[in-house]
């Protein structure tokens, strides 16, 4: 019979039958290690994994909502030619978002319609400059976007 030569204080040592015949000892501690580091390595393996933000996530929320916002206004206070939803729905297929981003978009465009819809029902000077503000947001977001991640 096998036994450890060495046991460290606080472990009983357990005897583990050898195919041959005879015995090994191994300590609590190193089967609890072991059956530890296959548990963590099966959650590891049937956990899904999760898609990673692209850097520039946040600034096309953002955009996405500004464009939203243009949408509502531009109409609103002056016969605009730009088709913000069309150009947000270029812009999210030529990105190939996974779909939890294309709703986390398609969220901020809505969002940023919906918020300037509650609050302006006529053209005023007010939309006005939410308006002219949101234009010049808009282009900074987008030329930051691409100089920063496109180029």
């Amino acid at each position: 019979m096998m036994t450890p030569t060495h046991t460290p204080p606080g472990s009983t040592p357990f005897l583990l039958p050898l195919p041959g015949g005879g015995r090994v000892g191994v300590t609590a501690r190193s089967v609890l290690a072991k059956t530890l580091a296959a548990l963590l390595l099966a959650l590891t393996l049937a956990t899904p994994t999760l898609a990673i933000d692209p850097p520039y996530q946040r600034q096309m929320e953002r955009l996405a909502e500004v464009m939203g916002s243009l949408y509502y206004l531009e109409p609103l206070c002056q016969a605009g030619n730009e088709d913000w939803r069309a150009q947000m729905s270029e812009l999210i297929s030529l990105d190939e978002p996974d779909e939890d981003r294309r709703q986390r978009l398609a969220g901020a465009f809505n969002s940023g319609y919906t918020g300037f819809s509650r609050l302006h029902r006529h053209c005023t000077p007010a939309s006005r400059e939410a308006l002219s503000r949101l234009m010049v947001e808009a282009q900074q977001l987008a030329r930051s976007i691409h100089t920063r991640f496109a180029e």
